[in-house]
């Protein structure tokens, strides 16, 4: 029987009575595991070797679970500061417990949330007390940890899988192929099995030298099992974002861009935002710890501070309410891009602003919002305004209407909504294709006169804010915007994602 060399260096190598896998039978042959293997199927496909396959688990430390395995727990840590401080006994201030711990950052938040789960202990108005029956020594989570960094492994699934929910390990999957030899195979062996000379392709050097009459050439099996190789691709977002602007474009649109990082003057201060409105605390905006922004133009904010303190017009009425250049001058990450549409609109970005004209962007803007199945700390805002002489809701309306046909999303539903800088205004809501359940996909409105005045624009303005994460949702069935960007990402769900609509 003539086979390939692989082959036969295969045969001569695997054993009837123990399996060997591929990597064993790589190091005893010479070959590389992938000839190995591809020479395993084709000896299946004749019934020389069986070929089974199992899946072997492995965890690795992360950065994180190296520093505690060597440090030890956050919880452990406090709980033995704890007892040390008495608290076996009586409680004891929970400020003196983490000191004494020496834990801080999120180590400190880490130790309180497990110190609970575990048992060892309890907490309450600022005090903490101890079970003096808890066990740290036999935290099995803590074992685990020393195991992995000995080089052992641990078989216990539940504590890798609480250790990889903690971000302490990285758990893998791989799956092993052990090669048998048949009957049939044995039989091969030993009525005699010759190498021949293989070639897997027809070259123009066999063809001139003639060797090609005596070579003989492999056969490729299309049918064989091969590993799974994920190549790149765009993602969803970034897809989604080029057809949007696509789309847009289409509809006479052109792009605007400007800085991540902006004055307040630009972000809130332009759209008539009060300083004092709770959207510009420290609890939804991300402040930056910079030099104040020096470049901003006198005689507009001069005439935003009127229109927050005066208001425009006869029957204007401002707000009443502190105004602070040093406030207006601070930067902060952008919480909305319509920072972007004060910059043009005002002139300042350079842009020919003489109406009609149409602008638009796709960029990410930063809220501290609670994170859930639709909000996230950054997000994609679809910003756009359209400028042009007696303009109505009917106009917006019929915007949107055209805008999400190109999604094929044929039913969007308007709310009244109130903002400080639109009037009127109202919010879009589109409906989930596999929950059914409706969705904010927007908020949009007429800008105020107090708004248009100061930057020197004397027309009707219409403008909107949507967002990019959930038009995917709408168009993908992505039913969790965590799904699509961020440390949870699914990327099983991005590698295979498809519109729905």
């Amino acid at each position: 029987m003539r086979r390939p060399h692989a082959q036969v260096a295969l045969l001569e190598a695997a054993s009837a009575t123990d399996a060997k896998t591929v990597e064993q039978l790589a190091d005893e042959t010479d070959l590389k595991p992938a000839t190995v293997t591809r020479a395993a199927f084709d000896l299946r496909d004749d019934g020389l070797v069986a070929v089974t396959e199992s899946v072997e688990e492995s965890a690795e430390l992360t950065e994180e679970g190296r520093r505690y395995a060597e440090a030890g727990l956050p919880e452990i840590r406090l709980y033995r500061a704890a007892v040390d401080a008495g608290a076996d006994e009586d409680p004891v201030s929970m400020g003196e417990v983490i000191g004494a711990a020496d834990l801080d950052g999120p180590a400190v938040d880490i130790a309180l949330s497990n110190f609970a789960r575990k048992g060892y202990g309890s907490m309450d108005s600022g005090e903490l007390s101890a079970d003096p029956d808890a066990a740290p020594g036999e935290d099995e989570e803590a074992a685990a940890l020393a195991a992995l960094a000995a080089g052992d492994d641990v078989a216990d699934g539940d504590v890798l899988d609480e250790l990889d929910r903690r971000g302490l390990v990285e758990l893998s999957e791989r799956t092993v192929r052990s090669v048998t030899l048949t009957d049939e195979g044995v039989t091969a062996l030993m009525e005699g099995v010759e190498a021949a000379e293989t070639a897997d392709r027809l070259t123009p050097e066999l063809l001139t030298s003639g060797e090609w009459a005596d070579v003989e050439f492999t056969e490729y099996n299309v049918e064989a099992d091969a590993p799974d190789v994920d190549g790149g691709r765009t993602h969803v977002l970034r897809n989604m974002a080029d057809r949007v602007k696509d789309v847009l474009v289409g509809m006479g649109f052109q792009e605007m861009e400007g800085p991540h990082a902006d004055a307040d003057f630009w972000i809130n201060d332009c759209l008539f935002m009060p300083q004092d409105h709770p959207a510009r605390t420290h609890w939804d905006r991300f402040a930056l710890d910079v030099p104040p922004v020096d470049d901003l133009p006198a005689d507009l904010v001069d005439r935003v501070e009127d229109a927050h303190r005066n208001g425009v017009g006869d029957d204007g009425d401002g707000y009443h309410s502190p105004w602070s250049e040093d406030f207006a001058r601070a930067v902060a990450l952008r919480g909305h891009t319509t920072s972007l549409s004060m910059r043009y609109l005002s002139g300042y970005a350079g842009a020919d602003v003489d109406p009609p004209k149409r602008y638009f962007s796709v960029e990410k803007a930063y809220r501290n919002d609670t994170l859930d199945a639709t909000h996230l700390l950054e997000f994609f805002q679809i910003e756009g305004w359209v400028m042009a002489e007696d303009l109505s809701v009917r106009d917006l309306m019929g915007t949107f209407e055209e805008f999400y046909r190109q999604f094929g999303i044929e039913e969007i539903r308007f709310k009244p909504h109130y903002n400080p800088y639109t009037e009127p205004s109202f919010e879009l809501f589109g409906e989930h294709p596999e929950t059914g359940e409706e969705i904010e996909i927007g908020n949009s409105g007429l800008f105020r006169e107090e708004v248009l005045s100061p930057l020197g624009v004397d027309c009707d303005v219409m403008a909107w804010g949507l967002a990019l994460e959930r038009l995917a949702m709408l168009t993908t069935g992505a039913e969790d915007i965590r799904d699509l960007h961020g440390t949870l990402a699914d990327l099983e769900f991005l590698r295979n994602a498809e519109v729905t609509y």
